[in-house]
């Protein structure tokens, strides 16, 4: 279940299992909540006749490196190709092996299939649901080049753990931080910490570009690299000059799109402040004696770091008497909005083709 981000009420009677069902509101796992202030900037960018990449790009870029400390940020059309332009800057291709987690978006490791490499696949630890840092090191071999963790739902992998195992061994880390904007680790932010850090602006996330994302750089020679790849490889200079170096994509945010994440982005502690009220309900209902006997695991309750962006439960498989989707199906009809996040990558058909 995710907090929305604009959650209707909770009907404590019904979410605690009581008989009385309310007819109405259905609470959605998610919901981008859009302010007229940032609908008529919308109007205004469309109206300007500039509305592919441009100055809101740019400004909505600024926001973002200050908001992660100064680093260099560039802004695209998806966090998904973020991961990928950062593998293809860290020098990631044939003939090498990207260690990462089996739980995400299958995003996660398309990103490394694409880029000609080969994903390892480590297990999680089953308590964060995060990649096992004590697995890794046994899955890091002389073709190890980088490892792509997760933040699944929002809930932080060790940084100092992380960074000490990619120093020793020598790797590039690109932080899949898709679901973790706004989360912090030790008290200081993801994205302003770290090697690669990608962020999703997807609408299911904690602030939305309606489509989306960015990536946290080291430094400027980094990002201009990352530009060129942004947009086929193409350097400009002066008023017709063109060169292409490297094999890029189309993957430019328009005007339009960063004019959304400009309204959205000074409303990030707003959003994940309710993602963590809601959270607190979840467990002050879901954690009754009740309720717990019944095998229910319950994600760790981190008020600290976390950003709430989804809340996960792992029912008691051992003890059901009727399938997931049915669970899932009989809570939608009591107006509770599901969802599975994620299927175990390696099980998929491509991935079992590689042989896992």
């Amino acid at each position: 279940m995710s907090a929305p981000a604009r959650p209707e009420p909770v009907d404590r009677a019904a979410a605690a299992g009581s008989a009385a069902i309310p007819a109405a509101p259905f609470l959605p796992m998610t919901r981008p909540s859009i302010d007229e202030e940032t609908i008529a900037g919308v109007a205004e960018v469309l109206r300007s006749g500039w509305i592919t990449s441009g100055p809101k790009v740019k400004e909505f870029e600024a926001r973002l490196s200050e908001y992660c400390g100064g680093r260099p940020v560039r802004a695209f059309n998806s966090g998904t190709c973020t991961m990928e332009i950062a593998l293809r800057i860290a020098g990631v291709g044939p003939g090498h092996e990207v260690i990462t987690t089996p739980l995400s978006w299958v995003a996660t490791s398309n990103v490394v299939l694409a880029v000609g490499a080969r994903p390892v696949f480590v297990d999680i630890d089953p308590v964060t649901r995060n990649i096992d840092l004590d697995r890794v090191e046994g899955a890091i071999t002389p073709a190890t080049h980088a490892i792509i963790p997760v933040d699944l739902a929002g809930l932080p992998v060790d940084r100092d753990r992380l960074h000490a195992l990619a120093r020793k061994h020598r790797l590039r880390v690109i932080e899949d931080a898709a679901q973790s904007f706004g989360s912090t680790w030790r008290g200081r932010r993801i994205g302003a910490i770290g090697d690669f850090v990608s962020f999703s602006f997807h609408p299911n996330k904690n602030i939305t570009t309606v489509e989306g994302g960015c990536l946290v750089m080291n430094d400027e020679a980094e990002a201009k690299l990352a530009e060129q790849y942004r947009l086929q490889g193409v350097v400009r200079s002066g008023f017709d000059g063109m060169e292409v170096e490297v094999v890029g994509g189309k993957f430019n945010l328009t005007d339009v799109a960063a004019r959304v994440g400009l309204g959205q982005l000074p409303r990030l502690d707003e959003f994940n402040l309710r993602r963590r009220e809601l959270a607190r309900v979840y467990f002050e209902l879901l954690d009754a004696p009740a309720i717990r006997a019944l095998g229910l695991q319950l994600p760790p309750a981190d008020f600290t770091q976390s950003n709430w962006h989804m809340f996960q439960v792992v029912l008691p498989e051992e003890r059901l008497t009727i399938r997931r989707g049915d669970v899932m199906a009989n809570l939608h009809a009591v107006g509770i909005g599901t969802g599975v996040h994620y299927p175990a990558i390696h099980l998929f058909g491509v991935y079992r083709r590689l042989g896992w």
